[in-house]
């Protein structure tokens, strides 16, 4: 399965059952007025494909990447800082923290991502679009 993205389009994949993933997928949607990203679970099949293409250790990142076919695959705390400065300001300020070195941002990104569910929940299934979001999501 190949992967097509709009010319200019990254891709957020995201952990599709973890609410605050779907919270935060929620957050860009509505801050996204470039209409830059469009959004995977992880779990489906666009997601599992850019998991086997780029050797993807899911026991270690689970939670949030971003895939542009240009730079590839951004991880953990550089994924999320480079969603936040596409957002618009003062969102956009977020970027910054790019320049704090990657192993000290993901130390607190896992702290984060190990407790979401025990802080935020789960869902039993995959979160469905609804009709007019649908078609940011491949």
């Amino acid at each position: 399965m190949s992967i097509d993205l709009e010319e200019n389009k990254k891709l957020i994949l995201f952990d599709g059952v973890c609410n605050l993933c779907n919270a935060s997928v929620q957050y860009v949607i509505k801050n996204d007025k470039k209409d830059v990203f469009r959004y995977a679970a992880l779990q489906s099949d666009v997601g599992q494909t850019l998991i086997k293409k780029f050797k993807i250790d899911t026991a270690k990142t689970d939670s949030i990447l971003l895939y542009s076919p240009e730079k590839g695959i951004a991880y953990k705390s550089t994924a999320a800082l480079k969603i936040a400065s596409q957002l618009g300001f003062p969102r956009n300020l977020m970027g910054v923290f790019l320049i704090v070195p990657a192993f000290i941002r993901n130390w607190v990104y896992d702290y984060i991502a190990r407790n979401r569910y025990k802080w935020y929940g789960k869902k039993e299934e995959c979160m469905i679009p609804t009709k007019e979001l649908k078609s940011k999501f491949l």
